[in-house]
């Protein structure tokens, strides 16, 4: 009985043990695929011309790959959709949190999971049809296409992401300290602001992270809502154009093996490479809040 009972969770760690092993064999191999696909590139175009060229015409008799339009157009349209979301989902989750009853919180916590496993095909329809329109009229824009309403498209899709893990994250505070707070005489307010909140700070960094990093690679709502112009123009109400779109659209028309080819997969490694550096980023910020606010780990 014994040994059997070994044998089992000996063979259940050999096989968490292959899985675990194959998402990093998945990521080299993701990784391999890209440097080799991409960085040929450089023999056509220096990196810096690659990285800060202003000019996007691929399929030119004189071709020219400068990415820094699209570089401009991913983080703003990225910035933007988090400065939407990121208040509105704590808040969201505070409610649903701290405040709604029990029934409310059941009722609602399943729909916004629900919302976040939305394809973002629907999001830029939706955009494409409601949004830019209502941004073209209301701004007296020729199109209404712009960056703004990526921003905002991008912004309701990580809206549900951030507020469901802002939320298990405030969930998961002790109820001590909601106690404590109250036992010193806080208010209900005070508690949620000052002792909940921060003590989720972990958490909450999590959660808009991951929120950046589907937004920064979402594809298809940007494609079919931002306009698609390879220009810099400081001003959300102009078209722009992601990395993720411009790989998206182009990349069926591509011939293998080209200087074009080339290019596409070397915007996917800055894009690959600028996640990764959010992810520290945002690592090494919520190492901090988690040292400075709480006592595990």
């Amino acid at each position: 009985m014994l040994l059997n009972r070994r044998m089992t969770e000996g063979t259940i760690k050999i096989v968490l043990f292959i899985i675990a092993l194959s998402a990093l064999v998945f990521l080299a191999g993701i990784v391999i695929v890209l440097i080799s696909q991409g960085t040929p590139i450089l023999k056509f175009v220096s990196l810096k011309d690659f990285l800060f060229g202003m000019e996007w015409y691929p399929t030119h008799e004189e071709p020219e790959f400068g990415i820094l339009p699209m570089i401009y157009g991913s983080l703003i349209v990225t910035f933007g959709a988090l400065i939407l979301a990121t208040p509105l989902g704590i808040m969201c989750a505070l409610y649903i949190a701290e405040v709604a009853p029990k029934w409310l919180k059941e009722t609602l916590k399943p729909i916004i999971e629900l919302l976040a496993g939305v394809p973002s095909v629907i999001y830029g329809l939706f955009g494409a049809l409601f949004i830019a329109p209502i941004i073209q009229r209301f701004f007296n824009l020729p199109t209404g296409f712009t960056a703004l309403s990526a921003a905002i498209v991008l912004g309701i899709m990580i809206l549900p992401t951030i507020t469901s893990i802002v939320e298990d994250a405030l969930t998961a505070i002790p109820k001590e300290y909601r106690e404590a707070a109250l036992a010193l005489g806080a208010t209900k307010w005070e508690t949620m602001t000052k002792i909940v909140l921060p003590a989720a700070s972990s958490g909450i960094t999590t959660g808009i992270i991951l929120g950046l990093g589907r937004a920064i690679g979402e594809t298809m709502a940007v494609l079919m809502v931002a306009g698609g112009s390879a220009n810099i123009a400081f001003s959300l109400l102009k078209p722009v154009r992601t990395m993720t779109a411009t790989i998206a659209a182009e990349m069926a028309e591509t011939v293998v093996g080209s200087e074009h080819y080339y290019a596409l997969f070397g915007i996917a490694i800055v894009l690959f490479v600028l996640t990764m550096i959010f992810n520290i980023i945002a690592e090494q910020i919520s190492h901090r809040f988690h040292k400075k606010f709480t006592a595990v780990r």
